[in-house]
């Protein structure tokens, strides 16, 4: 028999997909590398930092202060209020080596802040809403709550990824702000599990301090209720949990810990 060969085809080495398909495919690919790279670089630099000690983490942060934060004169009474509320409730946390700074940004807006180094942010906006320094004293206490976890320093982590990632993927002053900007942002929220954590610190330290926890959550509460007072809710939501399963989770903590929910409440006078 004799054997006749066969032509080659001639598409045998052209791929039968679509051009289109492949490209979305080596795109799609190429994404999920990337971003599995991205989330084991978070993971190892939030590992590394964790561990750094809290003394040279006030080293180096002990004077910084977030870029775009207008701060109020120094002269003004409710930072004096607010220096002393921090300074009686870290004094019931006898192992940090925190020397807590407390600046109040003059924005509207209703929110508080724990960065890096000690330093806890309050806005004006949150100060005109808050009706008690009890009320108060537990949102400084959440604050100092995340010292303690060391929420913010893990923060951190993200923002020095994210940071290098968008400054150097751009040469211009732009992408560098861009950067810089994506940094600080990534210290302004926490997981839900840091929020509670932090919440459950906080109470602690207002129920040594008072004795009671009386109107610790009461400006929970007010948000619950549908308070019209509150404006501006977004950027206070935007970095703290629903405020429902707050005022839960605090209540059920004050009945395990045999906490009074009621005591004296002293009034703020601005």
């Amino acid at each position: 028999m004799k054997f006749i060969p066969r032509n080659a085809r001639d598409d045998v080495n052209v791929s039968r997909e679509h051009p289109l398909v492949e490209a979305g495919t080596l795109v799609v690919g190429i994404g999920l590398i990337f971003v599995a790279v991205l989330i084991f670089l978070i993971f190892l630099v939030e590992a590394v930092l964790y561990f750094v000690p809290e003394e040279k983490e006030i080293e180096m942060f002990g004077s910084w202060l977030p870029g775009d934060l207008v701060t109020v004169a120094h002269d003004d009474p409710r930072l004096e209020t607010l220096e002393q509320v921090v300074f009686r409730l870290s004094r019931h946390w006898p192992e940090s080596k925190y020397t807590f700074r407390i600046e109040i940004d003059d924005s509207p807006q209703l929110n508080a802040l724990a960065f890096p180094g000690g330093l806890i942010i309050v806005t004006a906006g949150l100060l005109d809403e808050v009706e008690s320094e009890n009320e108060l004293a537990f949102i400084i206490g959440h604050e100092i709550g995340h010292f303690k976890n060391r929420d913010h320093i893990r923060g951190l982590g993200r923002g020095v990824v994210l940071g290098i990632l968008f400054t150097a993927i751009s040469s211009s002053d732009g992408g560098a702000t861009l950067g810089a900007s994506i940094a600080d942002l990534t210290l302004r929220g926490f997981s839900r599990r840091q929020e509670s954590a932090a919440d459950q610190f906080g109470l602690e330290l207002i129920h040594q301090e008072y004795g009671h926890v009386a109107d610790a959550w009461r400006f929970f509460e007010r948000i619950e209720e549908g308070d019209e007072s509150f404006i501006d809710l977004v950027s206070y939501l935007s970095t703290h949990p629903p405020p429902k399963n707050r005022i839960e989770d605090l209540i059920e903590s004050a009945g395990k810990n045999g906490w009074s929910v009621t005591g004296d409440v002293s009034r703020l006078d601005w």
